[in-house]
């Protein structure tokens, strides 16, 4: 059993799994964003894109996703403030260098129909 990407201390099975495999929906913005990094660590691309708002997701390749997931070893999620529809956290992550690298972001949420999406992000 594996600890979950996302740093819940919770196994990846009964945490972030189930909703980058669809059996679950995200209740919160938070948790999508929690989902959304496993995914970049499982390499679950189409969970990114289908995760996406359909306003920002023209903007996201679906091959260079697969590359930036791929290419990196991906060591920690820290989530650093929340609030309803916002996120902001920082990744860290080893690149294809094995430069340790940190990808800070506060990320913008959408709630439609009982599905939370990502819409954009501002990088610090």
């Amino acid at each position: 059993m594996k600890n979950c990407y996302c740093n819940s201390n919770r196994i990846f099975s009964e945490c972030c799994e189930p909703y980058i495999l669809g059996t679950k929906k995200t209740p919160t913005a938070e948790t999508l964003m929690q989902s959304r990094y496993s995914a970049y660590c499982v390499q679950n691309v189409d969970y990114l894109l289908a995760t996406t708002h359909i306003s920002t997701r023209k903007f996201h390749d679906k091959q260079e996703m697969f590359v930036f997931a791929s290419e990196n070893e991906w060591v920690k999620l820290e989530i650093v403030n929340t609030t309803e529809t916002t996120v902001e956290f920082k990744a860290f992550y080893i690149d294809n260098k094995l430069k340790s690298q940190m990808h800070h972001e506060i990320s913008t949420f959408k709630k439609e129909d009982g599905t939370w999406f990502y819409v954009d992000g501002e990088c610090y």
